[in-house]
């Protein structure tokens, strides 16, 4: 079968097929058989029409950022989305992206405007289609909700080959199917973002915290009261002060932007709030210094070499009853040595109420906190990063039975049986959408959503 014509390339040789065979997790690797380097958008539905009748595989990738191979496609096609990288100037609240262009070039452009996108990833080399793909999540998620949520037309290339225009009013089965889709039942190939006007500076707290309980009760209120703008949290190890207990303490994030000659007052932000009040750090930088906050560590693991190394991550929703306890629980025993050298560990709560899109599944509570163990393990030692997707998996398990739901992130192996378990009541949905707009069974293979057993369990 004669490959159609294109304005891009596809590509066959070894370094792009050894590209394409990677990710940011460094786990697993999966062969395809060629690279596509599109165009255009009618490059990726050319070459998706054509996978579906040779029943080839194909998985858009956009900055590589997954872990566990979920933009990859063995035997298949894995379309290159970097040269879909334009982005329009902001017009009337709206930005237009294409979908391989990475979201601080969407801030920058949306900057250029006076305006800016409600949600942003914390770090910014991560593509609009691949967040769109998942849900996205910030630290404004509790004011404005996942990135999906902030989307008002998406172009999309179907698993059938057809290049359909979607939003709430327009193709809608397609537009919900796609946001948090998890790449199942289309292709993205370019968002329409709505905006917000952009603020001028950002006011930073960092407060710290010995006590589980005070961290989640300050973040709660924070959150209720909207207070903050923006509010995420970490975990820390080790002493912070002199004579003080080993083990962890918690780190609460929060900034208030806003724009001169308004001001932030510190008073009323923090009052009533239990952190340790010699340990405040406040600091004022622009809005964009902020939003590219982890540019210098990014630099520095970039120039150790660890930004290679294998990542074994796990990013969890547990609802707000049982979060002090399973969190208690985990902490108590875990240890720096089972995050590695450069591992990272996240908790903060979003407003339900704020999560629109019907594939976006959080548990049933006013309030859930992202639990997030973001593992790095050493280059050179495989058992190390077995042993932390074990441990994942261990955790996974235990915040299901507590009421918890993933966050489709993970360095973990899922099965159409695991995810059956994670879309629930949306299963069918899913499954519907999935025989409509992917008959062929050929998207996002890597996920683990088998289309022999999607026709199955029908």
């Amino acid at each position: 079968m004669p490959v159609p014509p294109l304005r891009g390339a596809l590509e066959y040789n070894e370094a792009s097929l050894r590209w394409a065979a990677d990710d940011f997790g460094h786990v697993v690797q999966h062969r395809p058989r060629a690279v596509l380097r599109p165009g255009g958008g009618g490059d990726v539905a050319a070459i998706v029409t054509f996978a579906a009748e040779a029943g080839l595989p194909v998985a858009a990738r956009g900055a590589g950022h997954s872990t566990y191979g979920q933009a990859q496609a063995t035997g298949g096609i894995v379309i290159d989305m970097a040269g879909l990288s334009q982005v329009g100037a902001p017009r009337a609240g709206l930005i237009t992206a294409q979908a391989g262009a990475m979201w601080g070039e969407v801030l920058e452009a949306a900057l250029a405007g006076g305006c800016a996108p409600p949600v942003l990833t914390d770090y910014l080399h991560t593509s609009v289609g691949g967040t769109l793909a998942v849900g996205g999540i910030g630290g404004a998620s509790h004011r404005h909700g996942l990135q999906v949520d902030t989307v008002a037309e998406l172009e999309v290339v179907t698993g059938a080959g057809r290049l359909a225009t979607c939003s709430a009013e327009r193709d809608w089965r397609l537009f919900d199917a796609v946001r948090a889709g998890l790449g199942q039942c289309g292709i993205i190939t370019s968002a329409t973002l709505r905006l917000q006007p952009a603020p001028d500076r950002a006011r930073r707290y960092c407060l710290w915290y010995d006590d589980l309980a005070s961290y989640l009760a300050d973040q709660r209120r924070l959150v209720k009261e909207g207070r903050v703008d923006y509010l995420e949290g970490q975990l820390v190890p080790g002493q912070r002060l002199p004579g003080q207990p080993r083990g962890w303490c918690y780190l609460l994030e929060a900034a208030a932007y806003y724009s001169p000659p308004g001001t932030p007052g510190d008073g009323a932000l923090l009052d009533g709030l239990g952190h340790d009040r010699d340990g405040e750090q406040i600091e004022d930088v622009s809005y964009r210094e902020f939003q590219h906050r982890l540019a210098p560590g990014e630099a520095a693991l970039r120039a150790s070499g660890e930004w290679l190394y294998p990542h074994a991550w796990l990013n969890v929703f547990l609802p707000a009853e049982a979060t002090a306890g399973f969190v208690g629980e985990v902490m108590a025993g875990l240890t720096a040595a089972d995050l590695g050298n450069s591992g990272l560990g996240l908790l903060y709560p979003v407003r339900t109420d704020r999560l629109r899109a019907p594939l976006s599944r959080v548990p049933d509570s006013d309030l859930v906190w992202l639990f997030a163990l973001l593992r790095t393990a050493s280059a050179d030692d495989p058992a190390t990063g077995a042993a932390m997707i074990e441990a994942n998996w261990a955790l996974y398990d235990r915040a299901l039975a507590c009421g918890g739901m993933g966050y489709p992130v993970n360095t973990l192996p899922m099965s159409a049986a695991d995810w059956r378990a994670h879309f629930g009541p949306r299963w069918r949905q899913l499954l519907a959408a999935k025989q409509e707009f992917d008959p062929y069974g050929i998207l996002a293979p890597g996920q683990g959503i088998a289309h022999t057993e999607l026709a199955n369990d029908t």
